[in-house]
């Protein structure tokens, strides 16, 4: 009895995307199924970076088909594609950027900047162009943290190109003032030097721009939320009371401006002994999902205290290409995954396939 596409659509609707829990037929992401004899192929196109997952997951498809009939031959082209999704009402998407997300919280010192830089190599990690726009312009860190140094070019006076390492692409102000210069500056400027930092910044057809916000729920925060076209925001928030007190505002804030919260990210959750690796939960427990729980946000994961992270992000090497097979850039990368995957289920930016129509008085 010969296979047919429709047979092989039928078993399709078995596999499991393991990311999503959902299956490939349902997804939408089983596409082009051919059948010629013996020979099976077809195309599972992933709305989320994933190039870690496509063995496993050409495996599975592989399996399922061969379940068919075993003397089956199955060929399974597994791809990543990302789209631009839709963002707050009234704010015009940027050309040359598909998806930007804030990493943002309530207070300072929960290790946001650390965060944000190693989500931003875990999704570079999986194959998706990235940057990073460090939005905290009173205390900028992603140049160290991402051991950039240097200022950047600018070929027509007008625009800047952003500075590379590690695969991604980064604009700072912290590449233009000198490290122990304060910035002395007025809501209003910093407001304004971080809409030029975003818009004269010439990224090179971005996936994903991870902005690293500055911390607080200020005047600044809000005029970037409502003029940066922001497609979700995720949360870092240590278990401690007080800083899950000023996350909460932090949350409360994007609500309020139509932003997505795309999950919360719970830092220094237990301290690992660097001796005898006892783990303790020396800033106390179980907050960050209690807070997921009060909102109905996802909890996308909670990271260790250790010696390693401090020191890695330090040296201007993090975690995630320090350390790429280790256990903490698992997290990291597990917590990217599930983020791009937030994204990809959010509705699609239609804008672009409309014409503009312009009405004239004649």
């Amino acid at each position: 009895m010969s296979t047919t596409p429709d047979a092989v659509k039928a078993a399709l609707i078995h596999v499991i995307d393991p990311n999503t829990g959902i299956d490939l037929v349902a997804s939408r992401s089983a596409k082009n199924i051919k059948v010629d004899g013996q020979q099976v192929s077809l195309d599972v196109e992933l709305g989320y970076p994933a190039k870690s997952q496509f063995e496993l997951i050409r495996g599975l498809v592989t399996q399922a088909v061969q379940g068919l009939d075993s003397a089956l031959q199955v060929k399974v082209n597994v791809t990543s594609k990302i789209v631009a999704h839709s963002v707050q009402r009234g704010v015009k998407l940027m050309s040359n950027v598909k998806n930007i997300i804030a990493v943002a919280s309530g207070k300072g010192g929960v290790g946001k900047s650390t965060t944000a830089a190693n989500l931003a190599l875990a999704l570079a990690a999986e194959g998706a162009t990235v940057g990073v726009l460090d939005a905290d312009i009173y205390g900028p860190s992603q140049p160290m943290i991402l051991g950039i140094s240097g200022r950047p070019e600018s070929a027509d006076g007008k625009t800047m190109e952003p500075l590379e390492n590690y695969g991604l692409q980064v604009s700072s102000i912290g590449f233009m003032i000198d490290p122990d210069q304060p910035m002395v500056w007025r809501g209003p400027m910093v407001t304004q030097a971080l809409q030029q930092l975003l818009d004269q910044t010439n990224w090179r057809d971005l996936d994903y721009l991870i902005v690293d916000m500055p911390p607080g729920t200020g005047d600044i925060q809000l005029t970037l939320s409502q003029k940066v076209p922001v497609t979700g925001a995720v949360i870092v928030t240590t278990p401690q009371d007080i800083a899950l007190l000023d996350a909460r505002k932090g949350l409360k804030m994007f609500e309020k401006v139509g932003i997505p919260i795309l999950g919360i990210v719970e830092n220094m959750s237990t301290h690992i002994c660097s001796n005898c690796g006892h783990a303790e939960a020396i800033f106390g427990e179980g907050g960050g999902q209690k807070m997921c729980a009060d909102f109905g946000v996802e909890f996308l994961g909670a990271l260790p205290l250790t010696m390693s992270i401090r020191e890695q992000t330090d040296s201007g090497k993090p975690t995630v290409v320090a350390e790429p097979n280790g256990a903490v850039a698992a997290i990291y990368k597990t917590i990217a995954r599930k983020i791009a995957i937030s994204v990809a289920e959010k509705a699609k930016d239609m804008s672009s396939k409309f014409p503009t129509i312009v009405v004239k008085n004649d």
